[in-house]
């Protein structure tokens, strides 16, 4: 006997409401909605939408400057957001990005301050890179192991860090017995004196683009964890500890190892981003470098919702429109807050979303 089949008017509103719940048209709706506010951030501050458009596609693509500044932010978002992202298959949440992406940052120059002026860039990278990411694995170790002995959550550990490690960055850059450049005047910025030229990112994409090998370094993460994720034993392991602890550790996982890893990997690529910004003109370590970047790859984290490739798209997204934001400020005197404004409205709606779909699907 064959099912009973929906009346012809039933069947396209049950079908447009299961397309508005895929992610694609979630995150079409998002942008569309998000979008409308900005426009009116722009009527509201004086400026026509087409001049506010102009200016906000000139500082995205605009020039080859723009197009590699871009691509830098990009890069560091989508680092920090791969992290996040093999430490939720895991079932953690780390919102320790901005802490750890310090503590690599001032390791990196420490390390590549250290290293003599003639040092070779096959050398010099490689090793300031790696500074970064035993520092930011060492971070986020902090929170992993309280979690494995005392059983700490790690989204209050990991949050507590942050300050830790921004003040750690700021001791570090004001005494002269630490990282700050030598004083010769009043003037002189608290900051540490520029990294040997081997030790800084070599350039991708010519002269005149400030596109680094960051750029390159963070889409090889990105794939090779997809693939790890998905096509390895390590991935499934992380998954079923994911899904449910008890019964992985029943199956004679090692759970607490591999959350411990899985969390110590996320501050390890979070700590590379941080060295890249070091690495990365002006090629010193300054107070409020990090410019909230921890924070900005959690939410690319959330949004790609354990896609590596949303992870790529999502961060060049974020990393296009901030550079572009800026020049919005710059060239129609719009606030680039607005961006920041649009950014966080893109997230709550679909967070949102996310939430209806959810509830919608719990419900049926």
């Amino acid at each position: 006997m064959s099912p009973p089949s929906l009346p012809l008017p039933a069947i396209a509103p049950f079908r447009f409401s299961v397309a508005l719940r895929h992610p694609v048209a979630v995150g079409v709706l998002a942008v569309v909605l998000a979008g409308a506010v900005g426009l009116g951030l722009v009527v509201g501050a004086g400026t026509a939408p087409a001049t506010a458009w102009d200016a906000l596609v000139e500082g995205m693509f605009g020039s080859p400057y723009a197009i590699g500044s871009s691509l830098n932010s990009a890069a560091v978002l989508a680092l920090i957001a791969t992290g996040f992202t093999v430490a939720h298959r895991a079932g953690l949440v780390n919102v320790g990005g901005e802490g750890q992406l310090c503590a690599g940052g001032a390791a990196a120059a420490a390390v590549g301050l250290a290293l003599p002026a003639g040092v070779p860039s096959a050398l010099g990278v490689p090793v300031v890179l790696v500074a970064g990411f035993a520092a930011g694995a060492s971070w986020a170790g902090i929170a992993a192991w309280l979690r494995m002995k005392r059983g700490t959550s790690e989204v209050i550990t990991t949050l507590l860090l942050n300050f830790v490690g921004v003040g750690l960055v700021s001791v570090a850059v004001h005494e002269e017995a630490l990282l700050r450049q030598p004083v010769t005047s009043s003037e002189t910025l608290p900051q540490s004196a520029p990294l040997p030229p081997g030790a800084q990112l070599p350039l991708i994409g010519g002269v005149e683009s400030p596109a680094t090998a960051i750029v390159v370094i963070a889409a090889v993460a990105a794939v090779i964890t997809g693939v790890v994720l998905r096509h390895t034993a390590v991935g499934l392991r992380l998954r079923s500890v994911g899904h449910s602890p008890a019964a992985s550790a029943r199956l004679g996982l090692p759970v607490g190892r591999l959350e411990a890893g899985s969390l110590a990997f996320a501050g390890g690529a979070a700590g590379v981003a941080g060295a890249a910004l070091v690495a990365i003109a002006p090629y010193v370590l300054a107070e409020h470098f990090s410019s909230g970047y921890g924070f900005s790859g959690l939410v690319v984290g959330l949004l790609a919702r354990g896609s590596l490739m949303a992870v790529v798209a999502v961060s060049l997204l974020f990393g296009f429109l901030t550079n572009g934001g800026i020049n919005l400020q710059l060239a129609a005197d719009v606030p680039a807050s607005s961006v920041q404004i649009v950014q966080s409205l893109l997230v709550l709606f679909v967070a949102a979303a996310m939430f209806n779909t959810t509830r919608t699907g719990s419900a049926s």
